[in-house]
């Protein structure tokens, strides 16, 4: 008999995928608390070490008059590094996925959006298979010129806003000036989903 395997799922493909908020493995034991803080908690589930955020993740891919993405240099001090990525960020108590990516967007991109049904959902993400029991919610907005110029200041964690052309972005990735992996993942499927090559 064929092992099953699980696809991820969300609109309007099928409902959002439960391990969106749920930890993907319960029934791993013994579970200890290794460390926790505001933000996350890290435990042992048996033989594994896991990074569980306590609230839902959101990355959003905004896309101007489909020719150019909205990026973000953020400031990565692990990495000693300030990378190009796309807005995102944790929901805030009582958010939903949609406001949260609003909010993130109006946050770190100084785009505001009052509409949330602009929001499309795109392939929910698992960033760390071994480390991180849930997946991240992904978002594409579509904007005008417009939307990008009237952009309001961006919060302290962002260096500078760019717009960054399809071209630019896949040169970007292809010499790694693009290396976050969910980054590239989401730049990507978009790219290859334009081309109506899935």
């Amino acid at each position: 008999m064929e092992k099953s395997y699980n696809d991820a799922s969300f609109p309007p493909h099928g409902p959002w995928d439960r391990r969106l908020t749920e930890a993907a493995c319960p029934t791993l034991s013994p579970i200890k608390v290794l460390h926790e803080n505001p933000w996350f908690t890290v435990r042992q589930r048996g033989s594994f070490y896991t990074a569980e955020y306590h609230m839902p993740q959101v990355i959003v891919l905004p896309v101007v008059e489909d020719s150019d993405f909205v990026m973000v240099r953020v400031k990565r001090p692990v990495l000693n590094d300030t990378t190009l990525e796309l807005p995102a960020g944790g929901c805030e108590i009582g958010e939903t996925a949609e406001e949260s990516a609003a909010r993130e967007l109006a946050e770190e991109a100084g785009i505001a959006i009052t509409d949330l049904s602009r929001l499309t959902p795109m392939p929910p993400l698992s960033t760390s298979p071994n480390r991180m029991p849930l997946l991240v919610y992904v978002f594409r907005i579509d904007l005008n010129r417009d939307e990008f110029e009237r952009r309001k200041p961006h919060d302290h964690e962002i260096e500078s806003v760019k717009l960054v052309p399809f071209d630019e972005a896949i040169r970007l990735m292809a010499t790694g000036g693009i290396y976050v992996a969910g980054i590239v993942a989401i730049v990507s499927t978009y790219l290859l989903s334009r081309k109506q090559l899935i």
